[in-house]
């Protein structure tokens, strides 16, 4: 993105550090990262001036091409819809596309994602082969498109390649609809050579890897795929009820007891949804410093349930969020969610900070950031050597008035709605004023001309 320059530092009436709000804070800015921060100072000339700077959140689960069916399969579906019946409306429309397409589509959520306050995604991308099956003559070329979606709009990715090569538990054959995803571990090695390739334009960029689930990956796969990249590894796991009982079934454990009994899991790992656990589950996640990968909003619209976040949080538990099938993007409603569900299901208010102490809004706000920057391979908050992605939120907007303090985090995550994010800087570039992306228009207008092609 070229759309802006970065200032040589940034001048904040109060920020956000990792030890809690300052006044008068100055951020310099040194080849896209946060070089020296100072508190109780005065701005400089040339210094970017704001009210109040926060750090960017982290997206740490990401299927961008879904952007393009958002909204087209509430359908009343009765006591028969549900996660697989979803899944199977999601393959129809992943069948249609064609690179272009996926590009300009993931260029659209990757703005809306700015414009809503994450900085970072986790692309977690499995589409990969023509619609025959068959590899591109560039086996990374769908992940160059997804590269260049991100150059375009300015957000930082960690582009998480996923390896998929069956359609259930103990290596079933995939079915024809899955044939644009699949792989054997010799072509997702040169797949991630290529990725790597296509990263290289990216100042920051990050490469994981993203065995897809237990369904779709055999124990002798997954040992064979960890010494491929060393960087994070994404997995998605006991999202279904149905899923917990197959791999019962299979294996006579639960999935999350299977990886960890079979797979050294460690800090690397983002264990992403993990819904249906048990208690001896939840401790070991815990234990071995994974990360639990939450989507909200999504988990929600595909009737998933709820991760038990209240005993997890209150043990030691590392999390972030994601914005999984972009049904609907916005860093606020997924914080606010996260908490809203644990009200619902356990009753009472404000029921994920562990004490009466603590903002629900920092809380959630800290734990999203320091879970999801680990789950994406980079780190957090507003410290040097960290990138300089910055949200201004607006002084002015009503929602902000007379706050102080955590007061504005509260304020943002559970009495906002449009207007309360004012501006956006990525490695000290802005890419939003005033609410909205620079190049919004431009963005708009091809993910449009896709989707009239893809669904006309």
């Amino acid at each position: 993105m070229t759309d802006s320059l970065s200032p040589p530092a940034f001048h904040a009436d109060r920020a956000l550090l990792p030890q809690g709000w300052e006044r008068d804070v100055r951020l310099t800015v040194v080849d896209g990262c946060i070089g020296e921060v100072h508190t109780g100072v005065a701005a400089q000339a040339g210094d970017q001036r704001v009210r109040i700077l926060v750090p960017g959140v982290p997206n740490l689960h990401s299927h961008a091409f879904q952007r393009g069916m958002a909204g087209l399969t509430e359908i009343g579906g009765g006591d028969g819809d549900s996660f697989w019946s979803w899944r199977e409306l999601m393959y129809r429309f992943l069948a249609k596309l064609v690179p272009d397409a996926v590009e300009a589509i993931a260029a659209q959520a990757y703005m809306e994602m700015l414009e809503s306050g994450f900085t970072r995604v986790g692309e977690f991308h499995y589409l990969h082969h023509d619609a025959d099956g068959q590899p591109y003559a560039d086996r990374a070329e769908m992940s160059a498109r997804i590269a260049a979606a991100a150059a375009q709009t300015g957000i930082g990715l960690t582009l998480l390649p996923v390896f998929y090569a069956h359609a259930d538990f103990g290596g079933a054959a995939p079915n024809p609809a899955q044939r644009r995803l699949i792989h054997d571990v010799d072509g997702f090695a040169q797949l991630l050579d290529g990725a790597r390739t296509a990263l290289r334009p990216l100042p920051d960029a990050v490469l994981g890897i993203a065995p897809h689930s237990l369904r779709a990956v055999t124990g002798e796969e997954l040992s064979a795929l960890l010494p491929l990249n060393d960087g994070p590894v994404h997995i998605h796991i006991a999202e279904q009820l149905r899923e917990v009982d197959a791999c019962v079934a299979w294996s006579g454990l639960r999935p999350v007891r299977w990886l960890y009994e079979n797979v050294a899991v460690d800090a690397r790992w983002c264990l992403v949804h993990a819904t249906h656990i048990d208690d001896d589950e939840r401790a070991r996640i815990v234990a071995s410093r994974a990360v639990a990968g939450l989507c909200p909003v999504t988990e929600a619209n595909l009737g998933d349930g709820l991760f038990p976040l209240q005993a997890f949080a209150r043990e030691g538990g590392r999390f972030g969020v994601g914005s999984d099938s972009n049904v609907l993007i916005d860093a606020a409603e997924e914080l606010r969610l996260l908490e809203y569900g644990q009200r619902l299901s356990l009753r009472g208010r404000n029921v994920i900070a562990p004490d009466a102490q603590r903002s629900s809004g920092r809380y959630l706000f800290d734990g999203a950031q320091q879970g999801g920057a680990q789950a994406l391979g980079v780190a957090a908050g507003l410290q040097p050597g960290a990138s300089a992605d910055l949200l201004e939120l607006d002084a002015d907007h009503p929602a902000m008035i007379a706050r102080e303090g955590d007061a504005l985090l509260d304020s943002w995550v559970f009495a906002a709605r449009n207007g309360a994010l004012r501006s956006v800087w990525r490695r000290g570039r802005q890419c939003v004023a005033d609410g909205r992306h620079l190049q919004r228009d431009v963005i708009t207008a091809r993910f449009a001309q896709a989707l009239r092609s893809v669904l006309g």
